[in-house]
């Protein structure tokens, strides 16, 4: 497996996809219904870049968007996250009547929001520009039981809703007894990752089924750059790509939710944000989930179809290290004897 990462001059089929055409027409229904009767190429390329303005951290006037590791990028995260939620409701979802009219922004309203959780119009109206350092959990819990935020999505509003604390240093080795142990899983490709979301150790299976990780500069050893930036594993994934993405986005904000003081992890999304319009289109989304156990449908050029089952176990004890992602196939499946095909070479 080894150069399944190699670096490759940038050509026609390497090049990044077309940006936000699939979200656009998913999510933004005016500009969708545009590139659907975009009659040439020059007309939906004007168009796509007219929705990739729209998420790109640079603005239209030049100037760069709030970065997430400055205080005012947490007051846009946290205003950004808010507006998200009340988006994705109607007055009917949270036991109010529509009158009709016009409705001038999507989903509810600032002032329904409030009358519903039972806080006042001002206090709510703080809270959304993002100065949540007086706002109490009770009434955090309240926005969030109205928003019906998920466990994880409410542990974020909590964590963001305050001021980032220091976080100690993200050191980058992986202790000898994890080391050991890595090496000890003959069958199961294994990973350890750190903060954001950089590849700090794998053993021998993990190279053989996702790639040749020595092989890629320190900087873009993150499972993020592989996901976003090489169209190798993008191939590898297939259909499931943007499921795969979507996950790993809002895994990404629980990460920045949990390291709030962490530079290094504001200064990762960041350059995403910058590298990929893919990933500039899902983050201003808000997505957020914390990753535990998935399953992964492979596409691998050697032994062909490959599932996996994928548990992160997280590692408290080790601050250099946030988890360890272990991957298995069923036993007795073609999957379990691909892997151990690869195992044997």
């Amino acid at each position: 497996m080894s150069g399944l990462f190699a670096r490759q001059p940038r050509t026609a089929s390497t090049a990044r996809p077309a940006p936000c055409s699939a979200y656009a027409r998913r999510d933004h229904p005016r500009l969708g219904a545009a590139l659907n009767r975009a009659a040439s190429g020059e007309v939906l390329l004007e168009a796509e870049r007219d929705l990739a303005a729209v998420f790109e951290p640079r603005q239209r006037n030049g100037r760069r968007a709030p970065r997430v590791g400055l205080s005012s990028g947490r007051r846009t995260e946290l205003s950004g996250f808010l507006k998200s939620r009340r988006a994705r409701l109607s007055p009917q979802d949270v036991g109010l009547r529509d009158h009709g009219g016009v409705r001038r922004v999507a989903g509810l309203r600032r002032e329904e929001l409030a009358r519903v959780a039972g806080v006042s119009i001002a206090h709510y109206t703080r809270l959304e520009q993002g100065n949540g350092d007086s706002v109490s959990d009770e009434v955090l819990a309240a926005i969030g039981a109205t928003l019906r935020l998920e466990p994880d999505e409410l542990a974020y509003l909590r964590r963001i809703a305050r001021r980032p604390t220091p976080c100690a240093a993200d050191a980058s080795d992986v202790p000898a007894g994890l080391r050991y142990l890595l090496e000890s899983f003959v069958m199961t490709p294994a990973l350890v990752v750190g903060r954001h979301t950089q590849i700090v150790g794998w053993n021998r299976l993990a190279v053989a089924v996702f790639g040749d990780f020595p092989l890629l500069p320190d900087h873009r050893r993150t499972l993020s750059h592989l996901l976003f930036a090489d169209p190798r594993l993008r191939e590898l994934h297939g259909a499931e790509w943007e499921r795969v993405a979507r996950e790993h986005v809002a895994h990404l904000r629980v990460l920045l939710g949990r390291f709030r003081g962490d530079p290094a992890l504001a200064a990762h999304i960041d350059q995403l944000r910058e590298l990929s319009t893919d990933f500039a289109c899902l983050w201003a989304e808000h997505p957020v989930a914390q990753v535990r156990n998935r399953t992964y449908v492979l596409h691998h050029p050697i032994v062909g179809e490959l599932t996996l089952h994928g548990e992160l176990v997280a590692l408290p004890a080790a601050p250099s290290c946030f988890g360890l992602d272990l991957f298995a196939a069923e036993p007795g499946s073609p999957s379990e004897r691909a892997l151990r095909q690869l195992a044997s070479k």
